[in-house]
């Protein structure tokens, strides 16, 4: 990777002093290990120099960090088309965040902007809610604290010129209580972006305020029919479908890579459905393994959905391996095909056997007569 850089240098005089500095340069590293920031979105790659710098010795040690804006080039012995599918995906600059999520308990907020690769928590509310008593006016105070710091945080994070839904969702009745707040105050304040946009906001049921809530929303069917101009809402629904399949038709739902493969061996697979986590791996064959199944299932005629191990939904898929699939038609158990075909090739090289050994048994008894009609018996 090539990109601008500071780099410290240390100058030492003739009389031994040293003076420190901070300067720019353009560094090109080997790449030895990358830690993403999914908060400040940055990416820090570390590495040796592999050019000849002014400051930086070869073999040094750096740390790039690429952030947004940031122009660098990358060079591979090896392009898969996957990442270059996702190159041009990135590029892209009509996609974006495209949803944003509130969810919500009594006291507890989390604004999410969810993004065609990642979730992204751009607000976290936490205000302590004192128990209703009679007579006290607490309670109703911090929960209009409270309301009010989502009610900012949704104007402070949401773009709604590129946002298309915004989902909000708690147990009982708190994002009804919200969402009658905020209607009243954008009123008030006169807060346009809210008025013109109010038909994006989706009330939902959440089972809690955490972030993991998430996956409760994406869940619904009828917030998945308001994100169908998504990319996050095919993912969604792909994922859903196959968990239906599973308890509904069994045989023509399969995970693990060892049965996807032998599904796709069978021209079977309709949808592919995998995670990025397992294109990243260090083992180059791992990567290839993968690389080739996905191509291979296009090829065929069947969809790939690729989920980030970012989303709820592409943590879910990892707790199924990272790969599963949805069949065409129905296949009888795999294992079952595998160990039939395991048992056949026994027997086959078991009757190869017993055949070696009648031969040997013939040639051996010709040998004996042989010598006997030699030795004149």
């Amino acid at each position: 990777i090539r990109c601008t850089t500071l780099r410290k240098v240390v100058n030492t005089s003739s009389t031994g002093s040293t003076t420190s500095n901070k300067v720019r340069t353009n560094l090109t590293i080997r790449v030895k290990k990358v830690d993403f920031d999914p908060e400040s979105l940055q990416v820090r790659i570390s590495g040796p120099n592999v050019e000849e710098s002014k400051f930086v010795k070869l073999g040094a040690f750096h740390t790039l960090t690429l952030e947004l804006g940031r122009n660098f080039s990358i060079e591979k012995e090896c392009w898969d088309q996957i990442f270059l599918d996702r190159i041009e995906e990135a590029c892209n600059l009509e996609r974006g965040a495209e949803i944003a999520a509130i969810v919500m308990q009594t006291g507890l907020a989390h604004l999410c902007l969810v993004t065609g690769s990642i979730t992204v928590t751009k607000a976290r509310i936490d205000v302590t809610i004192p128990k209703k008593r009679t007579g006290s006016s607490n309670h109703a105070k911090a929960l209009k604290k409270f309301y009010e710091a989502v009610y900012q945080a949704v104007l402070r994070h949401v773009d709604f010129g590129q946002i298309k839904c915004v989902l909000c969702g708690s147990p009982g009745y708190v994002k009804d209580d919200f969402f009658k707040y905020m209607m009243e105050e954008c009123v008030k304040r006169d807060d346009r972006p809210i008025i013109e946009n109010k038909k994006k906001f989706v009330l939902c049921k959440a089972s809690s305020g955490h972030k993991h809530a998430l996956e409760d929303i994406f869940s619904d069917a009828s917030v998945v029919e308001r994100m169908t101009e998504t990319k996050l809402a095919k993912e969604v629904h792909a994922l859903n479908s196959f968990m239906r399949m599973i308890d509904t038709h069994p045989d023509k739902a399969y995970y693990g890579y060892n049965h996807v493969a032998k599904a796709n061996e069978e021209l079977a697979i309709e949808c592919l459905l995998i995670t990025d986590e397992l294109f990243r791996s260090s083992d180059l064959a791992t990567r290839k393994k993968y690389v080739a199944l996905v191509e291979s299932v296009r090829e065929n005629g069947g969809k790939t959905f690729m989920f980030s191990s970012l989303h709820v939904s592409g943590q879910q898929l990892n707790q199924l391996s990272g790969i599963a699939a949805i069949l065409r038609y129905p296949l009888p158990d795999l294992e079952q095909l595998e160990l039939d075909a395991a048992e056949y090739e026994n027997e086959s090289s078991s009757d190869s056997d017993s055949d070696d050994n009648a031969n040997m048994n013939d040639g051996g008894m010709e040998r004996v007569h042989e010598d006997m009609f030699d030795m004149g018996l």
